[in-house]
């Protein structure tokens, strides 16, 4: 592991994460620049692509108001120094993208516990986790995506949570298939994650919730506005 590793940063905002196990915890999120699972209903389209003609200075990323495709380099010294002068009362820091698990953040994980930070991964599954032991492993498994890219076992295992996006009745049955083919720890949380707020997602995650003894995330950030 080399300190001067460089990681290919979308954002770095503060909010309250507003999924699955941690919903409602102060939280900085590091969001990473590149994926290639291609989900359809992604709603952070704009950090597929690690195009080098949107590569903007680390200092000018802070300026950015909205979502955009641009991004910038930075080690995880530089990360964490960025942290620790502008949020250094934050205690959680979520690592997102993209798909973050594209690139070793041992470096970068290891770098903010040494701040007392506790770190908590949001990954597709399709890349393997080059991560501390400690760190939080929320999977959000991609099935039969157009990247045609497979969700990998050890990441499935490794996982703390299991977040499944729904959109209809066919994604349910893809999660029953899931769980049923893998070796699933019987600690593992499974979330239901309505696409969108639709009403009609919603209700359904809410009956199956219901029904198999699983777990409802409501993306309550998006619910009061904030990102």
């Amino acid at each position: 592991m080399q300190n001067s590793q460089q990681y290919p940063i979308n954002e770095i905002f503060v909010t309250l994460q507003g999924e699955a196990g941690f919903a409602g915890t102060p939280s900085v999120f590091i969001r990473l620049q590149g994926c290639d699972v291609g989900c359809g209903w992604c709603d952070t389209k704009h950090t597929w692509k690690v195009n080098q003609k949107n590569e903007i200075d680390f200092n000018n990323l802070f300026n950015k108001s909205d979502d955009k495709n641009s991004w910038a380099t930075a080690t995880a010294t530089q990360i964490t120094r960025c942290i620790e002068t502008n949020y250094p009362h934050i205690k959680h820091i979520v690592i997102t993208g993209g798909e973050p698990a594209m690139y070793d953040l041992r470096p970068l994980c290891q770098a903010l516990e040494n701040l007392g930070k506790d770190i908590q991964i949001e990954t597709s599954g399709t890349y393997e986790l080059k991560i501390p032991d400690s760190t939080w492993v929320t999977l959000s498994p991609k099935i039969d995506m157009p990247g045609g890219k497979p969700v990998l076992l050890k990441c499935i295992v490794r996982a703390n949570e299991i977040k499944m996006p729904v959109g209809k009745l066919a994604d349910i049955q893809k999660l029953k298939s899931f769980l049923s083919a893998n070796q699933i720890p019987a600690n593992t949380k499974i979330w239901l994650q309505p696409l969108s707020q639709n009403k009609t997602a919603t209700n359904l995650c809410v009956e199956h919730a219901l029904l198999n003894n699983w777990r409802l995330s409501l993306q309550t950030h998006k619910f009061i506005n904030i990102r």
